[in-house]
């Protein structure tokens, strides 16, 4: 392992909040390999770089020698996280969680290393507790101290409905510490309230509480608000490596700096070229899904379009009524006045006729979200510009 106090600078690093780097260099300082919790409930199947924040430190702790400890919250998930939310979250069916968690743990093995990752679900012991049990967990909290949650204050505020299973939330998260004896937990700065919790119940256990590391929120390509694919302003992490170069290449000099430190860890040289700092980003970004050869691919594809920039496209719109590929094709078509059935598109789709900024897409069905000023190539003669 590194000196501790090389690890600590590493590990601080993009870091909002640690409670507290004192502790952490202390834990750091025994020269054994620490236990590192990511608690993730699999509301939702894909993820997108705001995901990755988190999973991008666990993925520090890891390369340093520490052991990763996904937890998959299969039982809290039933449950939902108020963190946040202005109203309860409609539930998930035992089906939908556990097709998420297949999915959420193939995509997260894209960042964390699956050989060095203990991947637990905290239905193992929940499922398992009686009633009573429960009870004499609820009695380690009172109400004050969850009554003080930001968004459950707001609620009642607002006379809003709190529902009692939501309380819960906080408490069953941080008995996970227990169970994991985990020396340090991640998360986002959202989840400061759920981790602390997690403190003091491994402090009641007479165990060493872990240590508090919250990550920031990731804004989005509009370098504003949160990442969100409600908010289109997302990259996801299972995107087409040319679609993911290129959104990385949309955003601000300002934000890249800051997606460097949070997605790689890395720090921008304060006398590098922005354009080929932001190049070097996105094939970096590019190469830690897709692997070298895309990033290079994508790379050489967005130098081409650069050369392109001035050759003057027909624009197009895309249609807001057709989000499939066959139906964008389709469109773009008849912009050019040039109609084309749904079976001619098809063939052209599946001959790879079909590329958005140098990639080629295969499949009819597929939901492309090309940014503004990406080409789409229709076949050898005709091209359009995105809008």
């Amino acid at each position: 392992m590194k000196p501790a106090a090389e690890q600590l600078s590493i590990l601080t690093l993009g870091c909002a909040q640690i409670l507290s780097e004192k502790e952490l260099l202390k834990k750091l300082e025994k020269g054994t390999p620490l236990r590192v919790k990511l608690g993730v409930d699999p509301t939702s199947p894909d993820l997108h770089f705001g995901h990755s924040v988190v999973l991008e430190k666990l993925r520090q702790f890891q390369e340093l020698g520490h052991q990763a400890v996904l937890i998959i919250g299969d039982f809290t998930a039933q449950i939902g996280d108020p963190t946040g939310r202005s109203k309860t979250r409609p539930p998930l069916s035992r089906e939908d969680i556990l097709a998420n968690a297949e999915t959420y743990k193939e995509q997260a093995f894209r960042i964390l290393d699956r050989e060095k990752t203990e991947v637990v679900f905290n239905g193992e012991w929940f499922d398992k507790m009686s009633f009573s049990q429960v009870i004499q967990l609820n009695a380690r909290v009172t109400m004050q101290q969850m009554l003080q949650r930001e968004d459950f204050k707001n609620r009642i505020a607002n006379d809003q409905e709190v529902r009692l299973h939501e309380i819960q939330y906080p408490i069953v998260q941080g008995w996970d510490s227990v169970e994991v004896r985990s020396d340090v937990e991640l998360g986002g700065t959202d989840q400061l309230f759920n981790i602390l919790v997690g403190r003091d119940l491994q402090k009641s256990e007479g165990m060493e509480s872990q240590v508090v590391m919250c990550l920031p929120i990731l804004e989005g390509l509009d370098g504003v608000q949160k990442m969100s694919k409600s908010l289109n302003n997302y990259v996801g992490i299972t995107e087409p490596a040319g679609e993911m170069f290129g959104k990385v290449m949309s955003i601000s000099d300002d934000l890249m700096h800051r997606y460097s430190i949070l997605l790689l860890g890395e720090e921008i040289a304060a006398d590098a070229h922005p354009l080929e700092a932001k190049k070097s980003l996105a094939a970096a970004l590019t190469a830690r899904y897709h692997g070298q050869e895309a990033a290079e691919a994508a790379l050489s594809n967005w130098n081409n379009r650069g050369n392109l920039n001035e050759v003057e496209l027909p624009s197009f719109t895309l249609p807001a009524d057709r989000q499939d590929l066959l139906g964008i094709v389709q469109a773009a078509f008849a912009s050019l006045e040039e109609p084309k059935s749904g079976s001619d598109v098809r063939r052209l789709i599946q001959q790879g006729s079909i590329q958005i900024d140098g990639e080629k897409l295969t499949d009819p069905k597929a939901e492309p979200s090309p940014s503004a000023g990406a080409v789409l190539k229709l076949n050898k003669k005709r091209s359009v510009r995105i809008a």
